[in-house]
């Protein structure tokens, strides 16, 4: 590929010539594909490499989200389309990155929505401020959800020499999908002025549970570099066995024989995230705490769980920056999720069934539940959950990490001061409009109609200069940072706070990380 002429819109990818559409004071390419459309016989199949296109192709908007039911609080431009036909990716470079000397670094995103909904197209998600304040080359990354992406019926594939490709279920394709694409950033991403060399991945909720995933992932190895995990569901991972029940019982809910598997491909896409989402329901509240929806372990994307792997060493030896929000669960009681427990009868029958699989973590429910001092009452049960689902096992994580690789971890407690009086505090995704400066315009943000948007600026300002440090290759502590962030270890266990001011504390919360203790490391 040959070096764009200087203020160029045009790149040229292995596909094709894309015109791009100046951002600012950055240049985005967006709606860019990666792999072929999954349709068809590629339904559940592994992602391949896309059709090339003989014309100049416009990359002005953004491609097709997933196919999904979309939620009002996901902010998202109703122009943009729902289709299979997802597999694409946005970049965002400064405006004059064709007249540097030398390639950026690449942040590369994963966006969460509990592996069934989200898009690269969400508000939060803009990538403009990173790229042109941040010198970096920032990419995000569509990829399949719910029953099209994380259903495995791998187990109703027929034997070797059966009836075709449209017959067979490929294992992992949401995450085959992020590899494929993390293959195209590395082929590719030097066109747009970004070093291959030196990608940081990061991503949010199911999104940095998948960057976690990716770092356990032999498939993955030397495709990135540095990552960060934000309010990650780390132990979101299970085995063959379960996630073969789980996909019987959605084949049941949509009529369909096993023998017959193969005509999941007949149906509409809405009718599976339709199917979908009853399956869903039915698992959180059945075994609460866990997915329906969500990667599988026992393949050549993911040997072993994640959590294993990196308390064997066996992680990719790079940097990881990891943390979670003061209040993550918030979110899932005011949506009235079914993902989260957030009573005490659904905490008490999580803590049975993890009892049932691990009889080691019997009676250990009793001891958790007594370090939070009011419970049951108040909101104690859903932060019994949020621990459980998020804080817990990202100690449990960076523990691990700190031992072979730098390692920082963060809690996000900033709240504005109408999440405050409203008890939702800093909640679930609450951080990502200060990583990414999103806020919308002033006037038409909701979170700031009691003010303090002067003040979630500055915060916001000091989180976006960490996250770019640590993309640049240093610490994530910016020229001029009020505190020093120290790195995460098993003795200390510092922990960046990052509120109205920045704050370090070692060990926070100790009493409930005792409280948890090893038996917990079973809980999946």
């Amino acid at each position: 590929m040959t070096r764009p002429g200087r203020g160029s819109l045009i790149r040229r990818t292995a596909a094709g010539a894309l015109r791009g559409v100046r951002e600012g004071g950055a240049i985005a390419w967006k709606g860019v594909p990666y792999a072929a459309p999954p349709v068809g016989e590629r339904r559940f199949r592994r992602p391949v490499a896309p059709d090339p296109w003989p014309e100049l192709r416009d990359a002005s908007g953004f491609g097709p989200m997933a196919p999904q039911r979309v939620l009002r609080s996901m902010e998202v431009d109703t122009a943009i389309g729902i289709a299979e036909d997802c597999l694409t990716l946005n970049i965002w470079a400064p405006a004059d990155v064709a007249d540097r000397e030398h390639p950026l670094p690449v942040m590369v995103w994963i966006h969460g929505g509990g592996y069934f909904q989200g898009s690269t197209g969400q508000r939060y998600y803009d990538g403009r401020h990173l790229a042109e304040n941040g010198d970096v080359v920032l990419v995000s990354i569509n990829y399949r959800l719910g029953v099209l992406g994380f259903l495995d019926f791998s187990a109703f594939s027929p034997v070797a020499g059966g009836s075709g490709l449209g017959h067979g279920f490929d294992t992992n394709v949401g995450l085959r999908d992020q590899i494929f694409a993390l293959e195209w950033v590395r082929d590719t991403i030097g066109e747009f002025g970004g070093d291959p060399h030196d990608v940081t991945l990061f991503g949010e909720s199911a999104g940095g549970a998948c960057v976690i995933a990716l770092m356990a992932s032999p498939q993955a190895r030397g495709l990135f570099h540095r990552a960060i995990a934000q309010s990650p569901p780390v132990t979101s991972v299970y085995g063959r066995e379960r996630a073969e029940g789980v996909a019987r019982r959605f084949l049941s809910i949509v009529g369909i024989d096993p023998a017959h598997a193969h005509r999941l491909r007949d149906l509409d896409p809405f009718d599976l995230v339709d199917a979908g989402a009853e399956l869903i329901h039915e698992v959180s509240a059945t075994v609460p705490g866990t997915l329906a929806l969500a990667p599988v372990q026992g393949d050549d994307v993911l040997p072993e769980f994640p959590l294993t792997v990196f308390q064997r060493g066996e992680a990719a030896r790079i940097p990881l920056v990891i943390g979670t929000n003061h209040d993550e669960s918030s979110f899932f009681k005011l949506m009235r999720s079914p993902l989260l427990p957030i009573t005490p009868a659904s905490v008490e029958q999580m803590f049975a069934e993890i009892a049932n699989d691990n009889p080691a973590f019997e009676g250990a429910g009793r001891r958790i539940t007594e370090a939070y001092p009011a419970y049951p009452r108040r909101r104690t049960p859903a932060e019994v959950s949020r621990d459980a689902g998020f804080r817990m096992p990202s100690v449990w994580l960076a523990e691990a990490h700190s031992a072979i690789a730098p390692t920082w971890m963060y809690r996000f407690d900033h709240a504005t001061p109408l999440l405050r009086v409203t008890g939702i505090g800093a909640t679930h995704a609450a951080e990502l409009a200060y990583v990414f400066g999103s806020f919308a315009p002033r006037g038409k943000d909701i979170v700031f109609a009691l003010g303090g948007r002067p003040e979630a600026l500055a915060v916001s300002a000091r989180m976006q200069a960490r996250w770019l440090a640590f993309a640049h290759g240093g610490a994530p502590d910016a020229e001029g940072a009020p505190v020093h962030w120290p790195r995460y270890d098993a003795e200390t266990r510092a922990t960046l706070l990052i509120g109205r001011e920045d704050e370090v504390v070692d060990d926070p919360d100790a009493e409930i990380r005792e409280a948890w203790g090893p038996e917990a490391l079973a809980f999946r």
